[in-house]
């Protein structure tokens, strides 16, 4: 499939040579990709290695960012001092939601470069930051509930 041409992050056409862009459309194995930015990791291996730590990393802060929780609700019946408060409150997750939906959609991105590696990565990201993150939580809900 020919992508060249102009358009999003595809090559372009001068007017002594034309340069045609090839965006896989199937997962395929190896270093040479293209992961989130143009030329990024390109042919070096150890960009490659890093552009996978980097989706790894973001794989971990999108579950941290799931499970953090910056301002509690206070508990039922409670009104906590303080004007003010709820406006803050909603700010603050007003700007945690952005910064988890903006990484988790980097990360799609990410996978979206086909590369077989970089989905093996993000999904080893997220497994591990669910198990470092959510769990634990989950089970201390579970048994804050039960006496």
């Amino acid at each position: 499939m020919d992508h060249g041409g102009g358009g999003m992050g595809g090559g372009g056409m001068t007017m002594n040579s034309t340069t045609t862009h090839y965006t896989a459309m199937t997962f395929f194995w190896g270093k040479n990709s293209e992961i989130l930015f143009a030329g990024w990791p390109g042919t070096h291996g150890g960009m490659y290695a890093l552009a996978l730590i980097t989706v790894f990393l973001l794989g971990l802060l999108v579950e941290w960012l799931d499970t953090l929780r910056l301002f509690h609700p206070p508990p039922a019946g409670k009104v906590c001092g303080g004007g003010g408060g709820g406006v803050t409150a909603g700010l603050g997750h007003t700007i945690l939601h952005a910064l988890r939906v903006g990484t988790a959609y980097l990360l799609m991105l990410a996978v979206m470069s086909f590369n077989g590696g970089v989905f093996i990565v993000a999904v080893t990201g997220r497994a591990l930051g669910f198990l470092l993150f959510t769990r634990p939580a989950l089970l201390k809900e579970a048994t804050d509930c039960c006496p």
